[in-house]
């Protein structure tokens, strides 16, 4: 029995999560695997019926189940909240309450979606990369933090934000240790993104990443400054095979990663933390209010979210792998949600995309 919480979330989220469990579901009817769905509430709709975006029963129900799978957090209309109660409060809060410190980013394009990217098929076609994003420190947890007036030579008082990059030894040699690992069972090549030549925070990030590659002396290691990394992910994208880096960097750069693919609408993540705590799932999109209960969002990453759940959380290469290729082959077949749609396709809605993908599985 693997045990599941399902954190919905808000806009696009519950239709999205549907279809994964639709996909689970039936996977476990080949693979005679049994599921339990344990749902609890994240984000703006924890807000309306707790007046916090993540309440204690949410955190109690991961702890209690083997792994999440969480669908998108956020809805314009709670814009004007204090940021404590903003929806978006709730990723950093159970990343945090979950010890989730490593975000694992997949960028593979598939062959039938090239035509779907902005980018040239030359330089796209063959991709392969997984990004390492350290996930629970840098200038989201940073302290002190803040807001405040201060007076300036004139006497008046001026506004002032700040947020504070921080990482300790300890951190970046943790998720350096999963990077090299990563990239072991990989093509033994792993990029390591900071801005060392500016920050002092990045000196330590490349000092630590250094010293932790002696452990790995199969693996080829090179660093790359975060802006010339994000040029090289659009000029030659193919270069990397494992990229290692900050939260901030690492957050930006698989956003920009994911429009190799296309969209945005395609890219699972899991975040771990390796310590044999419950980890967690979820496509690396938003939560599109604007698309909300129109069953047109795209919900292939949700579902390849899943299936890196079945390898990561529950060890079953096998499930990861049939769920992988009913995607690859749908695609082949030529259905289509909006976002990727092109003259040509066949136009299909959220639910009629994951009905294709559990067919596939069940043949």
């Amino acid at each position: 029995m693997h045990k599941i919480a399902l954190l919905r979330g808000d806009g696009i989220g519950p239709e999205i999560v549907e279809e994964a469990k639709k996909v689970l579901e039936a996977l476990g009817a080949v693979l005679d695997i049994r599921f339990e769905f344990c749902e609890a509430l994240i984000g703006g709709c924890a807000y309306e019926k707790y007046k916090k975006p993540l309440p204690d029963e949410t955190i109690e129900i991961a702890h209690r189940c083997d792994a999440v799978l969480l669908g998108a957090v956020g809805d314009w209309k709670y814009d004007t909240l204090p940021n404590e109660l903003r929806p978006e409060k709730a990723l950093l809060g159970i990343r945090k309450e979950l010890n989730l410190f490593a975000n694992l980013r997949p960028v593979v394009i598939f062959d039938e979606l090239i035509s779907s990217s902005a980018l040239k098929p030359q330089i796209i076609k063959g991709t392969d990369i997984v990004i390492v994003r350290e996930l629970t420190g840098d200038v989201y947890f940073g302290t002190p933090k803040g807001m405040e007036v201060r007076l300036d030579s004139e006497g008046r008082g001026v506004r002032y934000a700040y947020n504070n990059m921080i990482y300790s030894e300890k951190e970046i040699e943790r998720i350096a240790h999963v990077a090299f690992k990563t990239a072991q069972s990989r093509r033994k090549k792993l990029c390591s993104v900071d801005k060392a030549n500016v920050l002092d925070v990045s000196q330590l990030w490349r000092e630590i990443i250094t010293y932790v590659s002696k452990q790995y002396p199969d693996v080829e290691l090179s660093h790359m400054y975060v802006d010339n990394a994000a040029m090289q992910l659009i000029a030659n994208p193919k270069q990397f095979d494992t990229i290692v880096t900050g939260n901030i960097f690492g957050d930006i750069l698989s956003d920009e990663a994911s429009m190799i693919s296309g969209s945005l609408g395609l890219l699972p993540s899991a975040s771990m933390s390796y310590d044999g705590s419950v980890a967690l799932y979820e496509p690396i999109h938003g939560s599109a209010p604007d698309l909300r209960g129109q069953n047109a969002a795209n919900p292939i990453a949700t579902i390849l979210s899943a299936a890196m759940m079945m390898k990561y959380s529950f060890k079953n290469n096998e499930a990861y792998e049939i769920i992988f290729n009913a995607v690859k082959g749908v695609l082949s077949e030529g259905y289509r949600t909006k976002d990727i749609f092109k003259e040509g396709d066949k136009l299909v809605s959220t639910s009629q995309m994951g009905d294709a993908i559990c067919e596939k599985i069940s043949r």
